[in-house]
């Protein structure tokens, strides 16, 4: 790639959102350029292709009657904007200045791109416990994504770590397909607003472990099999036995690159013009993960990585571009 030649599309980031915002821009000839990041010293697990990536079967993105693990769908994503002719670069971008057009960026590798419109699809990062026995049995036990994952423990055991809308949605969302639910939560009281609660403390499916906390995951060459949990008042510790546990806690979107740059919202997420992928400067998009904290699916990510990709698209042509 020139540096002197002007994009008309860069993508930063990648997963469903970043790849379909690719698909469609290229084949609406737009040559788009596709930085798809990877790990940084403050993420060194973070790699291209997004939460996706850590995941084992996706049973629940239509067109897959079979189970297709994560990896092998943001190949098929990737693979399928390749076609299309997007350049792709496995790095970070490091630099951006959106202060007038072309804007500029440049990566981890010293490259600098100028570019008409940016569309941002860098996603977001689910908070962990980081105990001991998390890490190991990740996607064998221990997940961040209930709708994702909820299916696999049918008429099983399991816990939700958290006390805020987040964990009483995972909760009354695996009550439904779950033998049991054990709610975890550091303090004696709730975060979560009334209704929320409400329906978490009257469900008959799950019950209430407070002032407490997760110690230890636990398990054998099968997966998961329970967890240490510490009451934090007594320092008592007690065995769990779970197939599953739900880490509740939150995410963290990627948004570090355009703090004091991009609008966001309180949770620290791009904000975005309702019905559009426009955020408050002309001509740079968002979409995916890093500007939803409600659905954070790979379906929605994907859709609204459609919706940045036309947007652009029209808004290069309002410009004359």
């Amino acid at each position: 790639m020139s540096q002197d030649k002007i994009q008309k599309v860069t993508i930063i980031g990648s997963g469903p959102a970043g790849y379909t915002a690719a698909i469609y821009a290229a084949r609406a000839n737009l040559e788009p350029v596709v930085f798809a990041g990877g790990p940084t010293l403050e993420h060194p697990q973070r790699v291209p292709g997004g939460q996706l990536m850590v995941t084992t079967d996706v049973e629940n993105y239509p067109g897959f009657a079979e189970p297709i693990t994560g990896p092998e769908l943001m190949e098929r994503f990737q693979k399928q904007a390749e076609r299309f002719g997007t350049a792709l670069h496995m790095e970070n971008i490091t630099k951006v200045d959106f202060s007038q057009r072309p804007f500029l960026l440049e990566s981890e590798s010293g490259m600098q791109v100028r570019s008409e419109t940016v569309i941002i699809s860098t996603g977001a990062t689910a908070k962990w416990l980081n105990v001991k026995g998390e890490d190991t049995y990740k996607n064998r036990g221990v997940s961040a994504c209930a709708t994702c994952d909820g299916a696999f423990f049918k008429k099983q055991d399991v816990l939700v770590v958290g006390g805020g809308d987040t964990a009483m949605e995972e909760a009354t969302y695996l009550a439904k397909i779950v033998n049991h639910v054990t709610l975890i939560h550091r303090r004696d009281s709730l975060r979560a607003s009334k209704v929320m609660q409400d329906r978490a403390l009257n469900n008959p499916k799950i019950s209430f472990l407070w002032n407490s906390a997760v110690e230890e995951v636990v398990g054998n060459n099968k997966g998961m099999t329970g967890a240490v949990v510490r009451n934090l008042k007594t320092n008592d510790s007690q065995l769990l036995t779970a197939t599953g546990l739900f880490v509740a806690i939150g995410h963290t979107p990627n948004t570090e690159l355009f703090q004091g740059i991009l609008e966001t919202h309180q949770g620290g997420y791009l904000k975005t013009v309702p019905g559009s992928t426009r955020t408050n400067i002309p001509g740079v998009f968002a979409c995916g993960d890093v500007q939803d904290s409600y659905y954070r699916q790979a379906i929605t990510a994907a859709g609204t990585g459609c919706m940045a990709a036309i947007d652009a698209e029209r808004w290069l042509i309002e410009h004359g571009e």
